[in-house]
């Protein structure tokens, strides 16, 4: 017998069985090696047999049997599996008998299958005989399989049912009950339908953003088919959906690939236009499995769609259609644009809502109507990079899925109950082993409160597990309910009226009348330890983890932490009232949801001489809103005096170094969309600078050097500036006021400066006020207090009376440079001695150290603490 002139599957059989042979130590390859191989799960024999009607489990049962009689030969010089039994040969034989007369060039499985049937003495054939598979039986599978085609290639057996392998049937997934319901969409199924009843260039492709609902319009035409809400002509259609992927997965050889899609092709052509092929991500057929010298896809469906033998839709994204569709001008004009638009936010929230049985049943969880209502506005405000529905039903989807973890898991008071429990009987355990009074006295004590926990405990855990299983009945009634209604579609689909009459009057608003009463009763339990609705807080939980804004209802801690920013941002950044209350107000305002939604949460310009206070507040903002001073995005203009340098902000344009990295700006803020920005110095960046935050002071957006739209609509924008420094210093009153005209006068030196567009998008100008004496006292204060932390971690106190601070301010204080020279002063004149005096053992731990003024220079004493 000739291997190679085999089918690719029948000699991968062959060597599999040899292997077989091999590992029982069987010396010849037999009829049940080889059936032992057909019979495996994913091979074309098993699925041949099982519709045949055979029982492929009890038949490799059988299988084994004649396996386990055939002897085992043990040695050190026997060969296992090195040739063929008589009986294999003989089959062989048979099957080239049959090969010819079905004029096939290669042997193929489904031939070799034939062949067994003519051995009527073996087993496997008495075994087939007896339940009712004949001769005549096989081969007009075969037949039916083959259509009339001979096998002509090595990879024939690949081509077989192609649509079942590579495909999907989409209506008899409808039928199944297995896909979730189409909401809305009928305008575009309507324009499917049109285009699909033409006589010529009937292939509609569906072009839209990812998530609009590309591949729910075909699932949505699938399932008017089964209710026959369509025209007569596309009543007896069905839809397949093909995997590209699976086509071309482990097409190792050249023409392999073209081989499974002309088999996929012909199957579509032989139904006399009775199927309808949807191809998602259409754009990857132009180019797929192109190698040198074969053609590709695209290729091969054109002359079917050309004579209009093959009904096609498609589906793609607008930058994959006019990257690879628009360039196939021949592949385009063949077909028709049906443009998918995201839906608004209220069709997003009907389609939630014919959605919400299906997840309450698949989470056993109750979804409340809110909630529905809150993950289509909440992801429309704050998800910009995706679109609707589709970021709206994750949000629905994550939100269910977390509170099933939660109900699945131990209820929290619960837990601490039992690790109190654990803790209380591991110090039982340690006092029965003491013996003296006062242990044994514990030990009674101790023993009471066990006997109360465990008692609690017993209590806790029952009633965990009996809302557990109101809740699991709960989830039951409904899955038995969604299961009843899906029979009623099907009797209604198949006109047995009688049977949906006793489903839709009888069954249902039984089902229905059961489940509320067990909600009602779930409803009216107090103090429910297991948490089964989803309402818009858990909605808001999951948006705020996936994005970073905080858009929970605000806790209690929260509203007491924002309603004191102001005051918390006084003490840190003193002298500088107006400033505080402007940008503590834009966040209070938008913690409370009242500002506007299109533009940043404020932007604020600050301007004033050094040192005064201005990248201070910033600082302390972060600190606040985000527990961290790093939680900003700082960057410095004076890095951007260059027109080039400007593209570092929203990344390098196509073609230049760093395209691929994306901007400065843009990317922090992608990453982190509720942040502060801190542009520090913005006069000194390039004019073209301040026409990129146009759009962004305005809009509260930007789009980066990639086309993609970053949201800043959650960020506070601070710039800061020194530009009218010196009128503020010269003009500021003893009292620590700025008079009108000299706030007039920086304001007009602003204008010289900046174009008025940007000036009018800024919410507010705020001018810093040089620091006064009094200021500069507090701001000592404050630095000395820090420098006071920083010893008491070496236990060293430290004490400095009001006539040395005043001095320090005093001698330290320039109005020019406002407080940064303190800073130096007190490193100078206070840290620089003390640290000479620790390293020379002088102070010690323990030990108090007090700083005077005598003889108008500063003095130090230090006493020990331990001698009190």
């Amino acid at each position: 017998m000739n291997i190679e002139k085999m089918t690719t599957t029948m000699q991968q059989a062959i060597a599999q069985a040899q292997q077989i042979a091999m590992t029982r130590h069987h010396q010849e390859i037999d009829i049940a090696h080889l059936w032992k191989v057909f019979l495996h799960t994913d091979h074309f024999g098993a699925n041949f047999y099982k519709d045949l009607g055979i029982n492929v489990d009890e038949f490799e049962a059988k299988v084994d049997q004649e396996l386990d009689k055939i002897s085992t030969v043990e040695g050190s010089n026997v060969s296992y599996g090195q040739s063929f039994s008589q009986n294999l040969y003989q089959l062989f034989i048979e099957a080239d008998k049959i090969r010819e007369a079905f004029q096939d060039e290669y042997l193929s499985t489904e031939v070799v299958i034939l062949a067994l049937m003519k051995l009527k003495h073996h087993p496997l054939t008495q075994y087939l005989i007896q339940h009712q598979l004949s001769e005549k039986d096989v081969k007009d599978a075969i037949e039916n399989i083959r259509g009339g085609d001979r096998v002509t290639s090595q990879n024939q057996e690949e081509t077989y049912k192609a649509l079942e392998k590579y495909g999907i049937d989409l209506v008899q997934k409808v039928k199944e009950g297995n896909m979730d319901p189409v909401i809305g969409r009928d305008e575009e199924i309507r324009d499917v339908i049109r285009i699909l009843s033409r006589k010529t260039k009937n292939n509609p492709v569906l072009i839209g953003e990812p998530g609009v609902g590309k591949t729910a319009i075909v699932e949505g035409l699938a399932q008017r088919i089964v209710k026959k809400d369509v025209p007569e002509n596309l009543k007896d259609k069905t839809v397949y959906s093909l995997d590209m992927g699976l086509l071309i997965a482990g097409a190792k050889y050249r023409g392999e690939f073209e081989e499974r899609l002309k088999a996929v092709l012909d199957e579509v052509k032989k139904s006399d236009g009775r199927i309808i092929l949807f191809i998602d991500e259409i754009h990857n057929i132009v180019g797929a499995g192109k190698t040198e010298g074969s053609m590709d896809a695209g290729n091969l469906l054109k002359p079917m769609l050309a004579r209009g033998e093959l009904h096609t839709i498609g589906a793609t994204t607008l930058d994959e259609y006019r990257q690879y569709m628009e360039k196939d001008k021949a592949l385009e004009r063949r077909f028709q644009k049906v443009l998918v638009k995201e839906p608004t936010v209220e069709d997003t929230i009907s389609i939630l809502r014919g959605l919400k049985e299906r997840f309450e049943v698949h989470h056993g969880v109750n979804i409340h109507d809110n909630a529905l209502v809150a993950a289509a506005t909440l992801s429309d405000r704050y998800i910009t990079d995706r679109f609707l529905p589709d970021k709206a039903i994750d949000l629905v989807d994550e939100a269910c899925a977390n509170i099933k973890v939660e109900m699945n898991s131990m209820p929290t008071e619960l837990d601490q109950v039992m690790r109190r429990l654990m803790q209380l009987e591991i110090e039982e355990a340690a006092l029965k082993k003491e013996t003296d009074d006062a242990s044994k006295k514990r030990l009674e004590n101790l023993q009471e409160e066990l006997a109360d926990l465990r008692e609690e405990v017993n209590s806790m855990k029952l009633q965990w597990e009996t809302e557990k299983e109101e809740v699991n009945a709960i989830s039951n009634k409904r899955a038995e309910l969604e299961r009843v209604r899906h029979e009623l579609e099907d009797a209604e689909n198949n006109y047995e009226l009688e049977r949906a009459a006793v489903l839709r009057h009888g069954t249902i608003p039984q089902l229905e009348k059961e489940l509320k009463e067990l909600e009602r009763k779930n409803d009216s339990d107090q103090l429910k330890m297991v948490q089964e609705s989803v309402t818009e807080n858990e909605i808001a939980v999951v948006v705020g983890r996936l994005t970073g804004i905080p858009v929970t209802k605000l806790v209690e801690g929260e509203r007491e932490k924002l309603l004191k920013l102001n005051q918390t941002l006084h003490q840190r950044v003193i002298g500088q009232n107006e400033a505080v209350d402007a940008v503590s107000d834009a966040v209070l305002r938008s913690r409370a949801g009242l500002q506007d939604p299109n533009r940043p949460l404020g932007s604020f310009l600050f301007l004033g001489p050094t040192g005064v206070g201005k990248t201070e507040l910033a600082k302390a903002l972060a600190e606040n809103l985000f527990d961290s001073e790093e939680h900003m995005v700082r960057i410095d203009m004076s890095e951007y005096m260059e027109k080039h340098s400007v593209s570092r902000l929203v990344g390098a344009p196509p073609g230049y170094v760093g395209y691929e990295e994306g901007g400065q700006l843009t990317e922090a803020v992608r990453r982190n969309p509720y942040t502060i920005i801190l542009l520090d110095e913005i006069e000194k960046a390039h004019p073209d600078v301040f026409n990129i935050l146009l759009q962004v002071l305005d809009d509260g957006r930007l789009t980066d050097s990639k086309g993609r739209l970053v949201d800043f609509k959650n960020t506070v924008l601070i710039m800061t500036s020194n530009i009218g420094s010196q009128l503020l210093l010269e003009g500021v009153t003893e009292e620590g006021t700025i008079p009108q005209e000299v706030s007039d006068q920086v304001m007009q030196a602003l204008r010289m400066h900046f174009k008025p567009e940007f000036l009018n998008r800024i919410d507010d100008t705020i001018l810093f006020t040089p620091l006064s004496l009094e200021d500069v006292k507090g701001i000592v204060d404050k630095m000395v207090q820090q420098l006071s932390t920083r010893l008491n971690h070496q236990e060293i106190e430290l004490s400095i009376s009001d006539e040395a601070k005043t001095y320090i301010a005093q001698n330290a204080y320039e109005p020019s440079f406002g407080a940064r020279p303190l800073k130096r002063y007190i490193t100078k004149e206070i840290e620089t001695p003390l640290a000479k005096e620790i390293i020379a053992g002088k102070v010690m731990p323990k030990s108090k150290v007090t700083v005077t003024l005598q003889n108008n220079q500063l003095s130090f004493e230090t006493e020990s603490l331990t001698e009190e």
